[in-house]
């Protein structure tokens, strides 16, 4: 498939991705998700990997199904003919990632959020959580962007900052180190948007 598949549609997307679960991926996709489809932008979303719980968040916000696109049980080619089929009309392309941006099934990462980006060649929002740290995380994100230089790592958004100091000294590291813009930063809070459960985040039906 190789980059066939984001060639051969006209939609602009991105991938969301982490450091690894619960760093706030699901708050923040669904959060653009709304937001986009809340202008009126035509918004095709996805959940990579089998999850059915993102995705149905993913749906519920943007008005439009959201579909899977699982590297490890479909093949390069069936994957791309999904991604054509889904986006085929829509604006803008939002991919949810699952675990961390390099994290696969093997030492190697296969079947990554990381290569999902790079074979669809769309660029990745990287989001981290910033509890506790603060110039730590220009390492963190300055060590992603290294570790595959094929992966376009095209902005940063900051979870769980505490304070507005807090937020403005991690994001001029991560600027001043990476070169990487900080797009965004959402606050600490005492109550998670989405509650946890065992498979991850709660089914949205429960809070209808």
């Amino acid at each position: 498939m190789g980059l066939s598949a984001e060639k051969e549609c006209s939609a602009k997307g991105l991938v969301v991705a982490g450091l690894g679960g619960g760093s706030g991926k699901s708050v923040i996709a669904v959060g653009l998700t709304a937001a986009f489809a809340g202008q009126g932008r035509q918004v095709a979303p996805f959940k990579k990997g089998p999850d059915y719980i993102d995705a149905g968040w993913l749906a519920l916000a943007g008005g439009y199904p959201c579909y899977n696109l699982d590297p490890y049980l479909m093949s390069p080619e069936a994957l791309g003919r999904s991604f054509r089929r889904h986006v085929h009309g829509r604006e803008l392309v939002i991919i949810e990632g699952n675990r961390g941006l390099y994290d696969g099934v093997d030492a190697a990462g296969t079947f990554s959020t990381a290569e999902l980006a790079k074979t669809l060649g769309l660029p990745v929002l990287l989001v981290v959580d910033c509890t506790k740290t603060t110039r730590t995380m220009a390492a963190l994100v300055l060590g992603c962007q290294r570790f595959d230089p094929e992966v376009r790592i095209g902005g940063v958004i900051l979870n769980r900052v505490g304070t507005s100091r807090h937020e403005s000294i991690v994001r001029q590291a991560v600027e001043h180190y990476t070169g990487i813009p900080v797009l965004g930063a959402m606050p600490r809070s005492k109550e998670d948007a989405f509650p946890q459960r065992h498979l991850g985040i709660t089914p949205c039906p429960e809070h209808a």
